[in-house]
């Protein structure tokens, strides 16, 4: 995908803020699907792939992570006790309150999450790798711009 000057829609004197939301929208979400598919394989599916991976800064309470994924207790209490199920996550009493219950990671599931992340990794890069020195430049730009925007 290569665009040239003479392509209106994205020479730089011109760019509207709303369109360019507009596909910056659609890209990220575009490739955050792509991405969620092609490391699920039969392992993980990418629910499962989110909440492990929210998992490894500490663990948290079935509650924590509904809200996090903006999904009912009931469809998280699934999710989790599918990972526990497979050994890749872990259940044990809240210190501060027993009658909540901790999630946490287990060595399983952080092994498991890193393949589901070499793998995406292996999938972009193989993309990235076709595109020109040029391309690869004005990406790299862009990452970081996306990056400093999310943070703000």
């Amino acid at each position: 995908m290569t665009y040239t000057k003479k392509d209106s829609r994205y020479a730089t004197d011109d760019i509207q803020p709303d369109v360019l939301a507009i596909d910056l929208r659609t890209a990220v979400m575009r490739t955050s699907r792509r991405l969620r598919i092609e490391a699920s394989g039969d392992v993980l599916t990418p629910g499962q792939y989110t909440v492990l991976a929210h998992l490894r800064s500490g663990s948290q309470t079935l509650r924590q992570l509904a809200e996090r994924e903006h999904v009912q207790a009931p469809s998280m209490t699934r999710i989790v006790n599918s990972l526990n199920d497979k050994g890749f996550a872990s259940r044990s009493a809240d210190p501060v309150d027993g009658r909540q219950v901790q999630v946490g990671i287990t060595p399983a599931g952080e092994e498991v999450l890193g393949e589901a992340r070499s793998q995406r990794t292996a999938w972009l890069a193989q993309r990235v790798a076709g595109l020109s020195a040029e391309e690869r430049l004005t990406l790299s730009r862009a990452a970081h711009i996306l990056q400093e925007l999310s943070a703000r």
